[in-house]
C-alpha cells in the first residue's frame, strides 16, 4: 500500500513538471491555446506503472530475490553451453542461420550484420586485455584505426591488395600494443584507463593533422575492396564476399581465444586480474604477462580495421573517436566480462537493437540508455557471467611401494 502512494505521488509530480510543455500548446498563427490533457493522463499513468515496477523491482533486489534469481539465470545458461550434447546442437543452427542470412536478406541488413560481427571480434579482442588480465583499456580504438590506415596507405602507395595487408594490419596493431604497454606496466585501475584514454587521443590527432601522410580531416577515399580471383563484383555481391570473410575471421577469433583463455597464458591473465601482487609472488612474470594481453588484444583490433577500410571504402580520423572505445567497452561490459558467448551476444545487442529502433529516432537513444541502466543496476555481472574455473591436481591414486619397503 505504501508503494502505491508513493508511485501515485511520483506520477502527480511528472504531470506538474511537464504541465508547461506537453499539456499547453501555443497556436502563434491564431492566437489561441490548446489544452491537451490527454498528454497529461498518459504521463501519469505512464509514470505510475513504472515507479511501481521499479519499486518493486528494487524491493526484490533489496531482499535478495533479484540477485539470485539473475544468478540463476546465469547458471542455468553456463550448464547448457557446458553441456556438450545440447551446446553443439545449437551452435550448429545457429552457424547455418548465418551462412544462410546473406542469402535471403537485403543489402541493408547484411551491412548491419557485418558491422555487428566486426564488433564482435573488437570486443572479444578487448575481452583478452580487459575481461581476461583485468587492464582497464579506453583507447582501443587506436589500434582499430592502426589497421585501418595501414590497408589504405599500404594500397594508396604501395598497391598492396587487402589479402596482404591483413596480416600485416594485425602485425603492426601488435606492435602498437607492445608500445602502449611499456609506459604503462607499473599502472593499473584508473590511472591505467587514463593513459590509454591518452594514447587513443593521440592517435586520433596525428591522424587528423598529419596531413601529408594521412590526408588529415579529408580522410582517404577509393579503398578497394577484397578481390575474389580477379571477378568484378556487384555492391551487393562484395557485401555478401564480406560477410563471409568477417564470419570466418570471427569463428578463428572465437577458437583462438578459447584456446588463449585455458592456456598457461590464459591462468596467468586470470591470476593477474585477481591479484597482481600474488601473481608476482608466485612467479609469473607481470611485465611479460601484461605486454602479451595488449599485443594479442590489440592484433584482433588490427584485423578489424583493415576489414573495416575495405568495407567502407573511405576513412577519416572521425570513424575512431572515445566513442568507439567506450561502444566496444559496453560490449564486454554489457555481454559478461570474460565471457566469449557474452561478447556476442552484447554485440548482438549493442548494435542491433538501435538500428532495429531507427524508425523511433526520437526515442532510440533514450530507450538504449535506459536498457544500459537497468543492466548495470539488476545484472551489473553481464548477460552472460563468465564461470569460474578451478584446476586441480590429482596424483596417482594408489601408489606402488619400492621393493624393500
Amino acid at each position: 500500500m505504501l508503494g502505491i502512494k508513493r508511485s501515485l505521488l511520483v506520477s502527480i509530480w511528472f504531470m506538474f513538471l511537464t504541465f508547461p510543455l506537453l499539456v499547453i500548446r501555443v497556436n502563434t498563427v491564431e492566437n489561441t491555446v490548446d489544452w491537451r490533457f490527454m498528454n497529461m493522463l498518459y504521463v501519469g499513468v505512464g509514470s505510475f506503472f513504472l515507479s511501481f515496477v521499479w519499486r518493486y523491482l528494487m524491493e526484490r533486489r533489496a531482499r535478495g530475490g533479484g540477485r539470485s534469481g539473475g544468478q540463476g539465470a546465469g547458471s542455468v545458461m553456463q550448464r547448457v553451453l557446458g553441456e556438450k550434447r545440447i551446446f553443439y546442437p545449437i551452435a550448429a543452427v545457429v552457424a547455418l542461420a548465418a551462412l544462410s542470412f546473406p542469402l535471403f536478406s537485403d543489402a541493408y541488413q547484411t551491412n548491419v550484420m557485418i558491422s555487428t560481427l566486426l564488433y564482435v571480434m573488437l570486443g572479444l579482442g578487448l575481452n583478452i586485455v580487459v575481461g581476461l588480465a583485468g587492464l582497464l583499456d579506453l583507447g582501443y580504438v587506436a589500434f582499430y584505426a592502426v589497421g585501418a590506415y595501414a590497408y589504405a596507405l599500404l594500397n594508396q602507395h604501395f598497391g598492396l591488395g587487402f589479402w596482404t595487408v591483413l596480416p600485416l594490419g594485425g602485425l603492426l596493431g601488435a606492435v602498437c600494443g607492445v608500445l602502449l604497454g611499456f609506459p604503462v606496466l607499473r599502472l593499473r585501475g584508473d590511472y591505467l584507463a587514463i593513459v590509454t584514454l591518452g594514447f587513443g587521443e593521440i592517435i586520433r590527432l596525428v591522424l587528423e593533422n598529419w596531413g601529408d601522410f594521412t590526408h588529415g580531416p579529408s580522410g582517404i577515399a577509393n579503398i578497394p575492396r577484397p578481390g575474389l580471383f580477379g571477378m568484378d563484383l556487384s555492391i551487393h555481391d562484395a557485401a555478401i564476399y564480406i560477410y563471409y570473410i568477417v564470419f570466418g575471421m570471427v569463428l578463428v577469433t572465437i577458437f583462438v581465444v578459447n584456446r588463449l583463455k585455458n592456456s598457461r597464458i590464459g591462468r596467468a591473465w586470470l591470476a593477474l586480474k585477481e591479484d597482481e601482487i600474488a601473481c608476482q609472488a608466485m612467479g609469473i612474470d607481470k611485465a611479460k604477462t601484461k605486454l602479451t594481453a595488449f599485443a594479442l588484444g590489440s592484433t584482433w583490433a588490427g584485423f578489424a580495421g583493415v576489414i573495416f577500410a575495405a568495407k567502407t571504402t573511405f576513412i577519416n580520423p572521425a570513424c575512431f573517436t572515445f566513442l568507439e572505445s567506450a561502444l566496444i567497452l559496453s560490449i564486454v561490459v554489457l555481454g559478461g566480462m570474460g565471457s566469449i558467448t557474452g561478447v556476442i551476444v552484447g554485440a548482438l545487442v549493442i548494435v542491433v537493437l538501435p538500428e532495429s529502433l531507427r524508425d523511433f529516432p526520437q526515442f532510440r537513444m533514450l530507450l538504449f540508455g535506459a536498457i544500459l541502466v537497468l543492466m548495470m543496476i539488476f545484472r551489473p555481472q553481464g548477460f552472460i557471467s563468465t564461470e569460474r574455473k578451478k584446476y586441480e591436481y590429482h596424483g596417482a591414486a594408489d601408489e606402488t611401494p619400492a621393493e624393500g619397503e
